[in-house]
């Protein structure tokens, strides 16, 4: 808990078995609640993994939902277990999960609703493993938004996120893509 709020960090899984136990490790317990893992039909062992490292919330969809059905199942578990702040962090570690207390410092002292993270700045993105191929996709896009929308990010399709739990309670989740588009 930062500031008397609830801390909940939600891992959308899929094939993550490799790099789950590095990602869970990392993660500031001392803050966070609860960690919720929905895992997306994987065919390999992460659900044993996630039991095994005493993940209690461990979902498992029997078909593949896609990204963004991964996604809605980890925000509706996050706010059933009445969440204030809600972290989506990969098991894949291409993004730091010591950040998560800078994330919820901003979130629980109400300095802002969404906080969006990058791994582009610093060492990161490509050293903890994003396959160069999406690294450049990342760029080239990045680079086109930020021209056609007059801004200055360093990366919009991030999959580091926190949210307010009124954030997430007053999007209607159902009406997203259950895909990767989510």
């Amino acid at each position: 808990m930062i500031n008397g709020r609830k801390i909940v960090v939600c891992m959308p899984a899929y094939n993550a078995s490799k790099t789950l136990e590095k990602t869970y490790a990392d993660i500031p317990h001392d803050i966070v609640d609860d960690v919720v893992l929905v895992d997306d039909a994987s065919m390999d062992n992460t659900v044993e993994v996630a039991r095994n490292l005493g993940i209690r919330h461990v979902l498992q969809h029997d078909s593949n939902k896609g990204y963004g059905g991964n996604q809605k199942t980890c925000y509706r578990k996050a706010i059933e277990l009445e969440a204030d702040i809600i972290i989506m962090l990969h098991p894949d570690y291409q993004y730091d999960p010591k950040l998560i207390p800078s994330i919820a410092y901003l979130l629980a002292y109400s300095i802002y609703p969404v906080v969006l993270c990058s791994r582009i700045l610093g060492e990161g993105a490509i050293k903890n493993g994003m396959p160069f191929y999406k690294y450049f996709f990342n760029r080239v896009l990045t680079f086109i938004q930020n021209i056609l929308l007059g801004q200055k990010l360093s990366e919009y399709h991030t999959g580091y996120r926190g949210y307010t739990r009124e954030i997430l309670q007053a999007i209607n989740l159902e009406a997203n893509s259950d895909d990767f588009v989510f």
